[in-house]
């Protein structure tokens, strides 16, 4: 009984603190001071209703060591969610490779980072014409390379295409066909109306994420085994 009386109040506190996230405030009461109290309230009763019981003082203090250890874990995950959800999207990036982080630098801007591939390259997951394509970031591309099949899975129709310009792959030289694409984005950052080339069948095993894109960024560095992509301010 003792245990349902603690996990309701702490419940109703974390409740009300989701709820009220946005506010900042809940019942007039600042959502960091009202989490302190919900904290607290539990540990005051459950340590009154042990002394007005004739409890061992010992007891009361060993229960209120446990329900303060709970109740400063669910206060701490309350205030550092923001931290917890960073951490957990970077672990996340790094057991699959290609899944874009969105992360906050020191100044407070938005940024895209990119962990490393065991190939020891860098690719992403990139949504193009609402489709997503696993692409290899390529800054030595000029411009957005899509393979045939790639192509084929966005609507695009490659055997009506003229493939009239000269492209360099790991394979050599290659025929590729002009497109425009109606929207590229990698998370939040965003392209519409953007040039690509669609490779001759064969002539390219992976979609490339060329200059027609990452030139429009406003930084893109790599540190260690991450590649940070920022958009224009």
């Amino acid at each position: 009984m003792r245990l349902g009386f603690v996990l309701a109040i702490l419940g109703f506190g974390l409740v009300v603190l989701f709820l009220n996230n946005d506010s900042g405030q809940s019942f007039g009461m600042d959502n960091d001071d009202f989490g302190r109290m919900i904290v607290l309230l539990p540990m005051v009763a459950l340590l009154s209703a042990g002394i007005l019981a004739g409890r061992r003082m010992g007891e009361s203090l060993r229960y209120l060591s446990w329900w303060l250890l709970i109740g400063l874990a669910l206060v701490a995950g309350y205030l550092y969610r923001g931290d917890l959800e960073g951490f957990g999207q970077r672990l996340t990036a790094g057991l699959m490779p290609g899944r874009a982080v969105v992360a906050t630098d020191a100044s407070g801007n938005a940024e895209i980072i990119l962990h490393r591939s065991r190939g020891g390259h860098f690719e992403a997951d990139v949504s193009v014409d609402a489709r997503e394509l696993r692409m290899l970031v390529d800054t030595g591309a000029s411009s957005i390379a899509l393979s045939y099949e790639d192509a084929m899975r966005i609507g695009i129709d490659p055997d009506t295409l003229r493939y009239s310009q000269t492209i360099l792959t790991a394979n050599g030289e290659a025929k590729g066909a002009p497109v425009r694409l109606s929207q590229v984005a990698i998370g939040p950052i965003v392209r519409n109306d953007i040039r690509a080339i669609v490779a001759e069948p064969g002539r390219l095993h992976q979609s490339l994420l060329g200059m027609t894109f990452l030139g429009t960024l406003g930084s893109l560095t790599i540190q260690s085994d991450e590649l940070r992509l920022r958009d224009q301010r």
